[in-house]
């Protein structure tokens, strides 16, 4: 298998909500049958029913997951500035920020949120990772 991730799906409670909130963020979807799909970079975000992702991967819907559900998305920025205005974004979009914008751990400025299914992501500057003008990011060799 090649190292690659070429759509993220999101399973999501009320399409029209989550498509409007991914919007106010900047993002420009298009819904197609009850799918909305998102350019992100060279990969696509989607959003999909919950239950209707749960049963075409297979599984039971079961009941939705409250709390941490072991993944998070990340989008790193250019700047603090950049962290900070789009977390004023998240908030006024209805995203819930579970951790507030400072330098963590290990020395980078970053937060955190949840959107309004909980799904989570991480927003940072980590000049460690730094963007390539068209905003993909290169791993650093961390030999």
């Amino acid at each position: 298998m090649e190292p690659r991730i070429t759509l993220v799906t999101l399973g999501v409670s009320d399409l029209a909500r989550a498509k409007a909130f991914y919007e106010a963020l900047g993002w420009r979807g298009q819904e197609v049958e009850e799918t909305v799909f998102f350019q992100a970079g060279g990969l696509g975000l989607v959003l999909w029913g919950r239950e209707k992702l749960a049963r075409d991967c297979g599984l039971e819907p079961g009941p939705p997951v409250r709390g941490f559900g072991g993944i998070a998305l990340a989008h790193n920025v250019r700047s603090e500035a950049e962290v900070d205005a789009l977390l004023a974004k998240v908030a006024e979009a209805g995203g819930t920020i579970t951790k507030p914008a400072a330098v963590n751990a290990v020395g980078f400025y970053s937060s955190a949120f949840t959107d309004p299914d909980g799904h989570a992501w991480e927003v940072a500057f980590n000049p460690g990772f730094p963007l390539a003008e068209d905003g993909t990011v290169r791993l650093p060799d961390f030999g």
